[in-house]
């Protein structure tokens, strides 16, 4: 992760999450080369700031996945049905503190995130209660869930200040892997690095910085992308034009 992190002012997990927590938001996702990554920090604003966590600003996350036997989870995002949902383990590994998340489609495309802490020694295993009541479903019409793809990647965190008052998250990840959970086989996202904007209706500074430099948002969704990457059998339409240009080898 870029040397550059070290110039933003820091910020503690517990005023970022009062002041950008943005739960139900719009995420805007960017793939840029790597190599591009200082010259995007060396622009951003002087009152830009890091999430620092006792002087560490870059951590390792990993994300184990669920879904039913028949992928229902990926086929409602390949097909981009309006009803869908996702589920997974997230897993802060410097910190050994997971949480067990389920993300929904609000009005407008938003993405809204319920979330609650999990024991970390069980990350594979996926809270039905805790689906079944943020989706409204009795616990016992909740089809089985099982683990599909483990991702893992380093992340910064930026906390970025609104002019209207209304602040925003940008994240930028690097070395992003993706393992198939049943066979152990491993894709990569060489020599790239996902920027991740979350903010409500309004695009960031940071969407505009990238706007200008000639960035364009992409679809990329580490669960739907990666399981497509991992088999080529599966129907991937929202995602084929990061697949056919990025990971197009082994397709």
């Amino acid at each position: 992760m870029s040397p550059l992190l070290q110039r933003f002012t820091p910020v503690g997990l517990a005023e970022l999450q009062e002041r950008a927590s943005l739960q139900t938001r719009v995420d805007r996702k960017y793939l840029l080369p790597a190599d591009e990554v200082d010259a995007l920090l060396a622009a951003l604003r002087d009152d830009v700031r890091v999430l620092d966590i006792e002087g560490e600003r870059r951590f390792r996350y990993e994300s184990v996945y669920f879904d039913t036997p028949g992928l229902d989870c990926y086929l409602a995002a390949a097909h981009r049905r309006r009803r869908r949902f996702k589920v997974r383990t997230r897993t802060y590994v410097d910190a050994a503190q997971c949480w067990f998340e389920v993300k929904t489609r609000g009005p407008r495309g938003t993405t809204v995130k319920s979330r609650v802490p999990h024991g970390l020694d069980e990350r594979w295993v996926p809270s039905l209660a805790f689906t079944a009541e943020t989706l409204d479903t009795p616990a016992g019409a909740l089809p089985d869930l099982a683990p599909t793809l483990v991702s893992a990647y380093d992340r910064a965190t930026l906390h970025v200040p609104g002019d209207d008052g209304r602040d925003s998250r940008a994240t930028v990840d690097t070395r992003l892997r993706w393992t198939d959970a049943a066979t152990g086989r491993i894709r990569d996202l060489a020599g790239l690095a996902v920027v991740e904007t979350k903010t409500g209706a309004t695009p960031s500074d940071v969407d505009r910085l990238l706007w200008r430099r000639g960035h364009r948002p992409v679809r990329l969704s580490k669960y739907g992308t990666g399981m497509a990457a991992l088999d080529p059998h599966l129907p991937a339409t929202p995602w084929r034009r990061v697949l056919d240009r990025h990971l197009g080898a082994g397709r």
